[in-house]
């Protein structure tokens, strides 16, 4: 599962390193090194006329039709996402990207449960991953709504969870936006994960359990 992580990459660079041909920054984008759900976090999707878009979308994913009870689940299975009735209409037509620098997973151990930050092996500064996403409209202040596609985990990644979120290749990017793609092969066709030899995974420090905390030494290596 995907249920936190950071971004703290500046729109600037995203949009210099993966969108050259533009994106539009709707809002302010602080760096964020613990983030929970339930909570609006970035996401890329692209607009009737073609342009990218990046703004703050609620971490929780309830299309309208719904109801107010239903649940808000902040993960789509990618076994399923494209025939389940809570999700197909968003896979179909509002498929979007979480950019992020890397996810934190819990590893179970014989003394409790271990945090582990999984991220890009690039030798970048601030090297920036892109999860695959779905998205709904909403109701109210809030404009959006979204969840984070996942998959079995990789056998480099399985040892602590037995799932993680799509990690999608910077050349697909715009492929997996397309609203021209809307059936799960030719998606899948045109669209390819990031090579799991360019993640890399290190135990952090137990800090990382509170969501209060919000800094960069989370990331430091524990051993």
């Amino acid at each position: 599962m995907c249920g936190r992580f950071t971004f703290y990459t500046p729109p600037e660079t995203l949009i210099l390193e993966y969108f050259p041909e533009g994106l539009e920054v709707d809002g302010q984008f602080d760096p964020s090194y613990n983030i929970t759900p339930g909570v609006g976090i970035p996401m890329i999707r692209m607009t009737m006329n073609g342009t990218l878009v990046m703004a703050h979308s609620h971490w929780g994913f309830r299309p309208v039709w719904a109801g107010d009870k239903a649940p808000s689940p902040i993960n789509a299975r990618a076994e399923t996402v494209a025939a389940s009735k809570y999700f197909r209409e968003a896979f179909a037509h509002h498929r979007c990207l979480i950019p992020a620098n890397g996810w934190y997973e819990w590893m179970i151990t014989d003394h409790g449960k271990e945090p582990h930050y999984v991220t890009s092996r690039a030798p970048d500064k601030d090297p920036a991953i892109f999860f695959a996403g779905v998205w709904t409209p909403m109701e109210g202040d809030e404009t959006t709504a979204c969840a984070i596609i996942t998959e079995p985990a990789h056998d480099s990644l399985k040892h602590i969870h037995d799932r993680q979120p799509v990690v999608l290749d910077p050349g697909c990017l715009r492929n997996w936006l397309d609203p021209e793609l809307t059936g799960r092969s030719e998606v899948r066709a045109s669209t390819h994960r990031l090579p799991p030899e360019r993640l890399q995974e290190y135990e952090v420090s137990q800090a990382v359990n509170n969501p209060r905390h919000n800094n960069p030494e989370l990331l430091q290596k524990v051993k």
